[in-house]
């Protein structure tokens, strides 16, 4: 068993700022396979559409569907983080740029809610990812 170290002594915004950044690179890579991987396996994605995507190949396909539609230039801002040495949160804006049904670009912009479980090796994975 791998001890983890306690939440007192990690900067867990800095945590957060370092997985949001590989997220908004991956997805700006149009990367679904790397998005996916920033999930655990028994992960859930909750987007405005009401749909409950669970597991790595539905994740992977959701964010492929996005790519597939022109998404791209996402990112994230931090409102606020918390948490402990196995379990951290962050509420965050994010915004993307996309083609609506027309075809001309638009600008997407919500909130977001992330709950993270650290893994063994201290790095965060995404356990719940809402967004609106």
């Amino acid at each position: 068993m791998t001890d983890l170290a306690p939440s007192s002594s990690l900067d867990i915004r800095t945590e957060i700022s370092a997985a949001y950044t590989a997220w908004d690179s991956a997805f700006n890579q149009a990367d679904a396979k790397a998005v996916a991987a920033a999930y655990v396996p028994s992960a859930k994605v909750l987007p405005p559409t009401h749909e409950v995507i669970s597991g790595p190949a539905a994740i992977e396909n959701f964010f492929a569907g996005l790519f597939s539609r022109g998404f791209t230039d996402y990112n994230l801002t931090i409102i606020d983080t918390g948490g402990d040495d196995k379990v951290v949160y962050s509420t965050a804006h994010w915004s993307a740029k996309g083609k609506g049904a027309d075809g001309a670009p638009q600008t997407a912009a919500g909130l977001a809610t992330h709950i993270f479980e650290r893994q063994a090796d201290s790095s965060l994975k995404l356990r719940l990812h809402t967004f609106n």
